[in-house]
């Protein structure tokens, strides 16, 4: 019995010094991997010239349908670390409009899905370089990590505060370049609606800046197409406009409605004449029309199930000018295979012709071939309408596969062209 117990005791004592030699081979040994959203919490660069209120702008929680993004997406954009890889950009979407760029146009991912998450996170490859996008309230200055070749900064510089908030993460991208810690900068900027945008030009390399791409929304006189771009407005991500896949019945079902108008009407504005048109006529009754005194900028889950469901159930899709004629209805209505039928007027402020496009308003769609219908006046609606009720459902299939097709296209040549553009301009330095 003294035999057995003994055995058994060196037997639980040899147990246990495996046990503690394992234990404390991975406290010791053993790699640790950390995700990098646990890394922005923990490390923290102290930037005393930095202003702490860079972290405080009231954050739009910004929705998005991903089903099924999560599975074959993934997989067409999931990035090996093993593979090779030329060169490495970092984008940081700090304006709603960073989402149209990465879910839209690049068709990237992003975890965790929820929307309300401090911090979003994709990654994925196109051309030579690994694409690596971050977004939300987290993404403050000093408190993550700049592990790239260079950076694409979205920026919103449609108002005054939008501006200033703009103003602080573009000196902060100053002080990296200024410490040899970041070496190529690229902005997309959603800038003014009348195209007032000086503020940004001091940054731009052109003026002795650092910033060497420019990748602008609207009709600005500036585009040259050398270091700075158009870029599309996209569609609202602000408002959760979401990620549609088309699908058998978005192209071939009959649609009840010859058109729709979901919008804010101003006083003396061409919305008045379209709604005033529409009612004389006896229009309204063949359309899906609500309007609305004043803008709202959220959207409650009820209002925005109504748009989706009027651009799906209308033939065409009214768009009058705002404070500019790209709007984000155009591209909403396109993603439904709703014809946008768009008002071709330039509306006040600097926007204009540059030196190589003379194509103003919406140069950048008409020069890609939008097939769009453009009208002048609204007064000429009854007649397009007339010829809109003697269409077949064929032609209307037929005309909706082609908006469909045109608008996939369409933001595979900007995600090309973007790619491009970067690859070109980042990558002499490493050729040099």
């Amino acid at each position: 019995m003294r035999v057995t117990r003994k055995r058994l005791c060196s037997l639980l004592f040899c147990v246990y010094s495996l046990f503690s030699l394992y234990a404390a081979y991975t406290v010791f040994f053993k790699s640790h991997v950390h995700s990098r959203t646990h890394r922005v919490t923990h490390k923290k660069e102290t930037h005393p010239q930095e202003p702490s209120s860079l972290g405080n702008e009231d954050w739009n929680p910004w929705e998005d349908d991903e089903r099924g993004m999560q599975g074959t997406s993934e997989q067409k954009h999931a990035f090996s670390p093993s593979s090779p890889v030329k060169f490495r950009v970092q984008i940081w979407g700090k304006a709603a409009i960073g989402l149209y760029l990465w879910q839209h146009i690049f068709e990237g991912w992003l975890k965790p899905t929820s929307a309300a998450a401090q911090w979003r996170e994709g990654n994925l490859r196109a051309g030579k370089t690994h694409f690596n996008f971050i977004t939300g309230p987290a993404v403050v200055p000093g408190y993550f990590s700049v592990e790239t070749d260079g950076v694409v900064l979205v920026l919103n510089g449609r108002e005054a505060a939008k501006i200033a908030y703009a103003t602080q993460w573009l000196h902060y991208v100053q002080t990296l370049v200024e410490t040899h810690k970041l070496q190529d900068v690229a902005v997309v900027l959603l800038g003014s609606e009348q195209c007032n945008n000086e503020w940004i030009q001091p940054y731009l390399q052109k003026y002795g800046g650092f910033v060497k791409l420019l990748f602008l929304v609207y009709d600005s006189p500036w585009i040259n197409e050398d270091d700075i771009f158009q870029w599309p407005l996209g569609v609202a991500t602000y408002r959760n406009f979401p990620v549609v896949n088309p699908d058998w019945s978005m192209v071939h079902a009959s649609r009840p409605y010859l058109c729709n108008f979901m919008g804010t009407i101003y006083t003396n504005s061409s919305r008045d004449t379209l709604l005033a048109v529409l009612k004389q006529n006896g229009l309204d009754h063949h359309c899906w029309i609500r309007a609305r005194a004043q803008w709202q900028p959220q959207e409650t889950n009820e209002s925005l199930k109504n748009y989706q469901d009027a651009l799906l159930q209308s033939d065409l899709t009214l768009s009058p000018v705002g404070v500019n004629v790209e709007c984000y209805r155009i591209y909403e209505a396109c993603s439904y295979g709703s014809v946008p039928v768009v008002e071709d007027i330039m509306t006040p402020g600097n926007c204009g012709n540059s030196s190589l496009h003379h194509k103003t308003p919406l140069r950048l769609l008409k020069s890609m071939g939008a097939p769009f219908i453009f009208i002048k006046n609204w007064k000429e609606l009854p007649t397009l309408l007339e010829k809109e009720k003697n269409l077949s459902l064929q032609e209307k299939i037929q005309r909706r596969k082609k908006l469909i097709e045109w608008y996939q296209h369409f933001k595979g040549q900007m995600k090309q062209k973007f790619v491009k553009v970067l690859e070109n301009s980042f990558m002499q330095n490493k050729k040099g």
